[in-house]
């Protein structure tokens, strides 16, 4: 019977038992299960590159570790805007401000791989504890490209504190601004946004420099 059924376990083999009107105490049957080698090994949970709470924050090097979070808005009419927000914690670029009515798990890690193409991987990924990043194609994602899911602690927003604060610039610059007609309008201007935030901005942590200024000084000292 074991040979038939090699991926049964010792509690489906003991019923199997039972049908063939074989009576055994369920005990007996663990035994004899044990004893003749048949344990299933465990299966390995795509848990390696997850791990959660305040991550280290004394990271130099570019794509050294993406954060990333969503923000939500409404169109005039009332529909749902959601926007995932990307940036690259070290040089403070905005790799992708991703806008839709809805965005799954599967579109965020279209996103990450889009931006892949042009700017490599990084070490590390740092999230919330929101569904789309919880979810089996994004812990499959970091699992098969080994990068490491980093979660905050549930209720802890500023473990992730430059999103948190490049959130508050994007709703303040762009979203507060704009009283958007429909999807499309909003996509085009808060990707216009966005290259004006990597590209014109300057930013006062990193010397009044743009995020693309500074990103190629850093380029320049490796």
């Amino acid at each position: 019977m074991s040979a038939r059924w090699k991926r049964f376990g010792y509690r489906r083999l003991h019923v199997m038992l039972q049908r063939e009107g074989i009576k055994i105490n369920h005990k007996r049957t663990y035994r004899l299960y044990k004893e003749a080698g048949l344990s299933l090994p465990k299966r390995s949970k795509k848990k390696k590159y997850e791990k959660r709470g305040m991550p280290e924050r004394a990271n130099t090097e570019p794509n050294t570790r993406w954060a990333m979070d969503f923000v939500s808005d409404r169109t005039r009419n009332g529909s749902n805007i959601r926007v995932l927000t990307v940036i690259d914690e070290v040089t403070r670029e905005c790799l992708a401000l991703e806008v839709d009515s809805s965005l799954t798990g599967r579109r965020v890690t279209a996103v990450l791989n889009r931006i892949a193409l042009f700017r490599g991987l990084p070490k590390e990924i740092l999230t919330d504890n929101g569904s789309e990043f919880t979810s089996n194609i994004m812990n499959e994602w970091a699992y098969d490209h080994k990068v490491e899911h980093i979660f905050t602690d549930p209720g802890r927003p500023m473990q992730n504190g430059y999103i948190e604060s490049f959130n508050g610039k994007l709703r303040a610059e762009c979203l507060n601004q704009h009283w958007f007609r429909n999807i499309p309008e909003a996509k085009e201007l808060i990707e216009g946004w966005r290259l004006d935030y990597n590209q014109v901005r300057p930013h006062s942590s990193l010397d009044n420099l743009t995020p693309e200024e500074f990103a190629l000084k850093l380029s320049c000292n490796y």
